[in-house]
């Protein structure tokens, strides 16, 4: 984080952020969110995840290789925003830490949740060939994140969760 806060004027942010750390594992409240975190692989530490307010869930795998974590994060989830960055197949020396829109599909299809958005895919990745790819395992909605997708998740109080790819 310091290295990020860094790009700006010195001491420009410290009284817009509250940085808290956060251990994978850890449940917590943000405003009316409730967080749940899980140690995904990669190959440096990285965290998953899963946010729920208002009778709906939102997981995000973070860049992260297929997991059983991955699917308990996700498991029944109205939206899980998945990495999928290489293409079939994944390359054997990154296989355990990044994921293919195919792998990303099989563990939205395990995890039951309703829709899919993929993110992450290496550049020049054909977008429409990623969702053919996840759509072998998975049959469910399903995007690929781009500036400007927007994902409403209704909500069981009438009120939208609003996701937005920026």
């Amino acid at each position: 984080m310091d290295a990020v806060l860094a790009l700006d004027r010195p001491g420009m942010l410290d009284d817009a952020i509250v940085v808290h750390e956060v251990t994978a594992g850890a449940e917590f409240a943000i405003g009316p969110f409730r967080a749940q975190t899980r140690l995904l692989p990669h190959w440096v530490p990285n965290a998953g995840l899963r946010i729920s307010a208002g009778g709906r869930v939102f997981a995000y795998t973070g860049d992260s290789g297929p997991s059983d974590d991955v699917v308990a994060l996700a498991r029944d989830a109205d939206l899980l925003l998945a990495e999928a960055t290489h293409p079939h197949p994944v390359p054997e020396d990154a296989r355990a830490y990044l994921c293919s829109p195919r792998d990303a599909g099989r563990q939205a299809h395990r995890a039951g949740v309703r829709r899919l958005l993929l993110t992450h895919l290496w550049p020049g990745t054909d977008p429409t060939a990623a969702l053919a790819e996840a759509a072998a395992e998975y049959r469910g909605d399903t995007e690929v994140a781009v500036p400007g997708v927007v994902a409403d998740l209704d909500s069981t109080e009438g009120r939208q969760q609003r996701f937005i790819v920026r």
